[in-house]
């Protein structure tokens, strides 16, 4: 009978500390996802108390008809991809540098970091400036042709902009989490190389790459979902100019709901991104877990 009366006791004590975290995750997730679904099969303005429902007929129009949904999908894929690649590659470098003993090593991780505490629109703004006012003095004052180019104004130019300021303020973050793999590689395995005769890049490629599987595979997963649904930085940096060429799915989705007031049409947008986002990192995940080695 007691431990009966024990087991209830620390069920009810379970349920008074986790009922409430549960409801607060159905109130802001759940919920407002099930709201999301609804609306996608809407024709609604956001105003109107009665939605209008079309059915697929949003999802048909998007998949089949939107050319500005095309348009920002192929942007996405081509930032996605040079994103994902450069940011881990530069990260891996920068990290094998400062997990040498180094000095400054502190004082530079510090200094590669900084940028990733400050918001991308905050970023944004800051390099619109650099690229606008700054540029055009260094110009001035060197003669030098590339900082006489218009990077925010040309569509090449306003692409590689998007993306080197994105790179610049978050490659501190996956370097930290290089270096903590770095770390992590048992110091044993590199002085069995060193007395099998490797040199320092047949180690790297051969015993430490491999080891940084785990921390390769978090730093893509991040890279990947940051880099699909980038909007911020495009916001602030470029507001989809010049011409609408840098638009990405997020940054069309923003401009259909709240600016032409297409509720409806831009929740059909938004599930479809969630699929795609679901769908690609749990592939991701499943192919770079299975390719992970264990010291």
């Amino acid at each position: 009978m007691f431990k009966q009366g024990r087991k209830w006791a620390d069920r009810f004590e379970f349920g008074l500390f986790t009922w409430p975290v549960l409801l607060c995750v159905i109130i802001a997730f759940y919920v407002p996802f099930l709201m999301t679904i609804r609306y996608s099969l809407t024709q609604w303005n956001g105003i109107s108390k009665h939605p209008k429902f079309v059915g697929l007929d949003n999802f048909k129009q998007i998949l089949m008809g939107d050319a500005n949904f095309a348009n920002a999908a192929w942007f996405t894929v081509k930032y996605a991809i040079l994103y994902i690649v450069l940011v881990n590659v530069l990260a891996i470098l920068l990290a094998v540098v400062l997990d040498m003993k180094l000095k400054s090593s502190a004082w530079l991780r510090a200094a590669f970091f900084v940028p990733y505490i400050l918001s991308l629109v905050i970023v944004g703004f800051i390099w619109k400036f650099i690229f606008m006012q700054g540029f055009e003095s260094l110009g001035a004052s060197t003669g030098w042709g590339i900082f006489q180019l218009s990077w925010l104004g040309e569509e090449g130019l306003a692409f590689i902009s998007i993306l080197a300021v994105s790179i610049w303020q978050s490659i501190g973050f996956y370097m930290v989490i290089y270096i903590a793999g770095l770390q992590a590689v048992p110091e044993d395995l590199k002085e069995a190389a060193i007395v099998d005769g490797a040199g320092p890049v047949r180690r790297f490629f051969s015993i430490v790459l491999p080891l940084l599987a785990p921390s390769i595979t978090i730093s893509v997963f991040m890279a990947l979902t940051n880099s699909i649904k980038v909007f911020d930085v495009i916001l602030s940096l470029t507001g989809g100019g010049p011409g609408g060429t840098t638009y990405s799915i997020a940054y069309d989705i923003y401009r259909d709901t709240f600016q032409n007031n297409l509720y409806g049409y831009g929740t059909a947008k938004a599930l479809i991104l969630f699929v795609a986002v679901l769908v690609i990192t749990v592939i991701q995940l499943s192919i770079f877990k299975r390719r992970e080695v264990e010291a």
